[in-house]
């Protein structure tokens, strides 16, 4: 948004009730966002989390989103809403700061097969093979590549440096960060004789609308039919996603995580960071995989779910990491001895008995 909005346009925006403080102008235009502790007389600040609560009085923001529960507290203009983390997210809309250069750059090299919107921007060394389209206000960066036959949606930004191979699509209005790539050949390999014989990649990505993909991740292409990505699906820098994996609708994934081959990811779903998938596996909607956890076999109701040990100092960790392999050996003696006692409980009452 090129125009900001006064603070009366940005209540009327959010949906929020505007509470003036005392000589405080609906007029005045903001200039941007900040925290609590950091917001200037011309910026706009929020209060989501109680943790935050001890800096609203001395926050010098000319208004703050928060709650009606803590607008009495506000000794500044208050922006009132239910919900003030989700109000703070649509704001910044408004102050976005990422640039982008209209139109066609000449170094650009756009196949005379392509199709690229009148609307759209294509950056300096970007280049988009045959039969690629760019939809309408779509954002094509810097030395980014467009395979043939692949498919960029309308409003869809790939920021500088984005590899798109050929035959993938992307939906409308999404976000890929540089120095991703979509559509790379997934891990195929079939043993032989010692040795290795590649398994052509055949299929392609499927991505769809309002999708953001973080930097340097890689979405493999299916061996045979689509790695398919849904709806608003929200995915962090550094992930890997191998072919023929299949993310539900509005999951999100944290950083360094991995999903190997063939798993699917239900709707709703997260995995935080580092979180590993094996292939073949599914994962139920609305299931939360905590940071670092593998998961060996399929889920089948939501839940959150846990694996990998907690830290602990190394001389602690150490005794206990002998002790894990001994486990299976403890488990087995525990069994012995529970046996054991079953047969002196069961023998003490036929004396008994016999008493």
């Amino acid at each position: 948004m090129t125009d900001k909005p006064t603070l009366a346009q940005l209540a009327e925006q959010l949906g929020a009730r505007l509470r003036l403080a005392p000589g405080a102008d609906a007029g005045l235009v903001p200039s941007g966002l900040n925290t609590l502790q950091d917001a200037s007389d011309s910026q706009v600040s929020f209060l989501a989390s109680a943790n935050y609560r001890r800096f609203l009085a001395g926050t010098r923001a000319c208004a703050v989103l928060l709650t009606e529960e803590l607008a009495a507290e506000c000794p500044v203009s208050a922006l009132v809403v239910d919900d003030p983390y989700y109000a703070f997210a649509r704001a910044t809309s408004f102050y976005d700061t990422a640039p982008h250069a209209p139109g066609i750059h000449p170094s650009a090299a756009i196949h005379a097969d392509a199709e690229v919107d009148a609307s759209a921007c294509v950056g300096a060394g970007a280049v988009i093979e045959a039969r690629a389209r760019v939809g309408a206000g779509a954002i094509v960066g810097a030395n980014c590549v467009v395979g043939g036959g692949s498919e960029i949606g309308a409003g869809t930004r790939l920021h500088a440096g984005v590899i798109i191979y050929h035959g993938c699509s992307i939906g409308r209005d999404c976000i890929v960060h540089s120095h991703t790539v979509i559509g790379a050949d997934g891990f195929g390999f079939a043993p032989h004789g010692g040795q290795w014989t590649k398994i052509h990649q055949l299929g392609g990505v499927e991505i769809g609308d309002e999708v953001e993909i973080g930097a340097c991740t890689c979405i493999d292409r299916g061996a045979l039919g689509n790695t398919v990505i849904g709806r608003g699906v929200k995915i962090d820098n550094q992930v890997q996603i191998a072919h023929n994996v299949r993310i539900g609708d509005y999951s999100a994934i944290a950083a360094c995580s991995a999903i190997a081959g063939s798993a699917t990811i239900g709707n709703r779903c997260t995995l935080a960071g580092g979180a590993g998938v094996v292939g073949h596996v599914t994962v139920a909607d609305g299931s939360h995989i905590t940071a670092r956890t593998l998961v060996t076999k399929s889920i089948d109701s939501a839940g959150s779910y846990s694996s990998g040990t907690p830290f602990s100092d190394s001389r602690n960790w150490r005794r206990n990491a002998v002790r894990f392999g001994q486990l299976d050996e403890m488990a087995r003696r525990l069994k012995d001895l529970e046996r054991r006692l079953e047969i002196l409980v069961a023998e003490g009452g036929q004396s008994r008995e016999k008493e």
